[in-house]
């Protein structure tokens, strides 16, 4: 099992600016875990997303080791262009959707405009050494009325795989997956597509996580994001409702199925005592 622990996502909602030391304490913390990666902040426009306008300066304070990577989201071409220039960076994340709605909200782009965007950024990649992961942004269903179904997810990963991405990770935006739908695509995305790692980012309310990390990893998915306290969700998709999985729920359900993670459960809870001292409620 992966985790994908995602303080990045938690962070870029919250509604107080938090501090760029603050910033590099907790993720520094975080790295001692064992995450396999930390999607630690993004390259994009301060306006849109003013809380990650400190990424650069984050970064310089922070101390990757050996077992965690780093990722940083980024939106176009100009964000990957700065992100490549930092060595201790291991991953690019592009949000990618399937629903032409949210991609126009998310990144002001169309959904072509927008693959062309991932071409140019996957040569960027690639030429400096760094990995693509492409989210498929509303990768379970949309409240727009665009269009969609397995097959739609089926053709984009086709399309992706056309370009070598690596990792494609179904990101369910909105909290609409469903564990019958779950298990659809997981289960004929992973053997159709074994040169792929496919992941899982949930957005789920407190009650529909566990289903949907059980079909998933039942269908064959070793990849999964999170973030401790279940902080974040996506600030353009409007929703208090809708947040992350918890790290910590994510877990427990590992240690109560016996699945193998890559730290002691006990290293978890003390992360989710520095969480409550950093997204503090008193103080918004």
């Amino acid at each position: 099992m992966k985790f994908i622990e995602c303080p990045r996502d938690a962070m870029q909602g919250w509604p107080h600016q938090i501090s760029t030391a603050a910033k590099t304490d907790y993720l520094n913390a975080l790295l001692e875990i064992g995450f396999d990666t930390l999607d630690f902040g993004s390259f994009v426009s301060p306006k849109a997303v003013p809380q990650m306008a400190d990424t650069a300066a984050v970064l310089k304070g922070l101390r990757p080791g050996n077992r965690t990577k780093l990722l940083a989201i980024v939106a176009n071409l100009r964000g990957a262009e700065e992100a490549v220039g930092y060595e201790a960076i291991d991953y690019l994340g592009f949000p990618f959707s399937l629903s032409e709605t949210f991609q126009l909200r998310n990144t002001n782009k169309t959904i072509e405009q927008s693959l062309a965007e991932v071409q140019a950024i996957q040569e960027l990649c690639i030429k400096n050494g760094k990995q693509l992961v492409v989210y498929l942004s509303m990768g379970f269903g949309n409240p727009y009325g665009d269009p969609y179904s397995p097959e739609v997810v089926l053709q984009w990963a086709e399309t992706f795989a056309g370009l070598n991405i690596g990792i494609l990770s179904l990101a369910d935006t909105v909290g609409v997956a469903e564990p019958d739908n779950i298990a659809t695509l997981f289960s004929r995305l992973i053997p159709a597509y074994p040169g792929i790692e496919f992941g899982a980012h949930f957005h789920s309310t407190p009650y529909a996580w566990e289903e949907k990390i059980a079909a998933a990893y039942n269908s064959g998915c070793r990849r999964f994001d999170s973030a401790l306290k279940g902080i974040g969700g996506c600030p353009m998709a409007q929703d208090e409702l809708v947040g992350n999985i918890a790290t910590e729920n994510l877990a427990a359900w590992c240690a109560r199925h016996q699945v193998p993670m890559p730290f002691h459960i006990t290293d978890i809870l003390d992360a989710v005592q520095k969480a409550e001292q950093l997204f503090r409620k008193d103080l918004i």
